[in-house]
């Protein structure tokens, strides 16, 4: 008897079966990267978000150590964002815009 929810997890021949592992790929930008401030979560302490840079992880993480570095404070990479800790929004933007992307303020 087959069932569509049965799958084989355990064979006595090879042991444990993996599945493959799905490596979740980040959509595409429209090559507008934008600032957030967020505080949600976050018990009060507010972190600018920057998003929408077409970029891998290598470079994503370079660029959020030249930022952390110019802005003087911590942050992080988490799925394809930058948070930097802080409201440095406007140092962000002029840090970006210089190397040539077009950055846009979002959210209030």
């Amino acid at each position: 008897m087959t069932d569509s929810n049965s799958r084989l997890v355990y064979s006595t021949e090879s042991g444990r079966i993996d599945e493959p592992k799905v490596v979740a790929e980040r959509p595409k930008g429209d090559g507008i990267v934008r600032i957030q401030r967020q505080t949600s979560g976050r018990k009060g302490k507010g972190v600018c978000l920057v998003t929408g840079i077409d970029a891998d992880e290598a470079e994503l993480i370079k660029l959020a150590a030249e930022l952390k570095k110019k802005c003087g404070c911590g942050g992080s990479v988490k799925d394809g964002i930058i948070e930097i800790q802080g409201d440095k929004r406007d140092l962000i933007k002029s840090l970006l815009e210089a190397k040539g992307m077009k950055v846009k303020l979002a959210g209030g």
